[in-house]
């Protein structure tokens, strides 16, 4: 069978979950072998292993943390011309698709971004993606080349399906450009205690119904009873009411969780535009004709200020 490269994002040898489902979408299509870089590579084997990595090509250098993408791009081309594999997937997260990108162009191959899942075909990988703001499913595979595809976090079950995992030194060399430009400091982002936005499988919304920063704390009190994370609309973000980094939509990030709550969200194309592949959406407005009713699976026509805190309070007490 086929080997399938499928590119690590991890932190200090911690995989993270988007990885782990392109594992499961990998073997769908071939023999899964991983590419773990930077500090702590060697220590994601047994996460990777458990989830069907039949190797674990490891490398470890200064360059990954002091630059940005290329050292990455120079060693997942190491990777393929070492491999020689049916496909290669990578996360679809901002640096991912940049580097899925550089990738692609390096090796004369085409690429396919933001698939939301991946199936064998006669003529190679076949990749569905969702198109004008979800309005429509479209298959589609890489005609030229070796496929290089970005998939979106939350596409596929983890799936655990044990397999040797071994692990493999890498050989790189940096190209030029390598070290053309240097990270010259990091800030380290306050940590909320609740799931990446983009990784969560609940994500609880608020928008311009919520009226204001301090009313953002009933909208995270629905989500920490959930374990979910929270977000928020466009309006909610340039109003000053929740940071630009939770935003939801078109021109913020794109989200696609097993439940999705909107408590005062109209349902503007922008907004739907980065949740509307979401498994199950649930809807709070107290605008019976608002456009979200239109998308979603339950809608609640309320004043969120009222059904939120009871929801609440009901999660609360189912749990214990």
């Amino acid at each position: 069978m086929a080997e399938v490269l499928v590119y690590v994002d991890h932190v200090d040898g911690a995989v993270r979950k988007p990885t782990l489902e392109l594992l499961t979408l990998a073997r769908r299509i071939g023999e899964p072998v991983a590419v773990a870089l930077g500090s702590g590579a060697e220590n994601t084997a047994a996460a990777l292993a458990e989830h069907g990595a039949v190797k674990v090509l490891t490398h470890d250098a200064a360059e990954y943390a002091d630059y940005l993408v290329v050292p990455k791009v120079d060693a997942l081309q190491a990777a393929y011309e070492a491999v020689s594999p049916a496909a290669v997937l990578v996360p679809s997260s901002a640096e991912g698709k940049e580097i899925a990108a550089r990738l692609a162009i390096r090796i004369g191959s085409g690429i396919i971004t933001d698939a939301v899942d991946l199936e064998a075909g006669a003529e190679g990988p076949v990749a569905t993606q969702s198109a004008f703001a979800a309005s429509y499913t479209t298959k589609s595979r890489v005609s030229k080349g070796t496929p290089v595809i970005t998939v979106k976090p939350n596409s596929a079950a983890v799936e655990a399906a044990p397999a040797a995992g071994a692990v493999e030194a890498l050989a790189v060399s940096f190209s030029e450009k390598a070290t053309g430009t240097k990270v010259t400091s990091r800030t380290p982002r306050e940590s909320t205690g609740r799931p990446e936005l983009t990784e969560a499988a609940i994500v609880v919304s608020g928008g311009r119904g919520v009226n204001g920063a301090d009313n953002f704390s009933i909208i995270e009190g629905l989500a920490d009873s959930l374990g979910a994370a929270v977000g928020a609309s466009r309006a909610a973000v340039d109003a000053g009411w929740y940071p630009h980094t939770n935003q939801v939509g078109q021109t913020g990030k794109s989200v696609s969780p097993q439940l999705y709550i909107a408590s005062g969200i109209s349902g503007a194309i922008q907004h739907r535009a980065g949740m509307q592949t979401s498994k199950t959406i649930v809807a709070i407005n107290k605008d019976a004709e608002a456009p979200i009713f239109d998308l979603v699976d339950y809608g609640v026509v309320g004043d969120l200020f009222e059904v939120v805190p009871q929801l609440t309070e009901e999660i609360k007490s189912r749990k214990g």
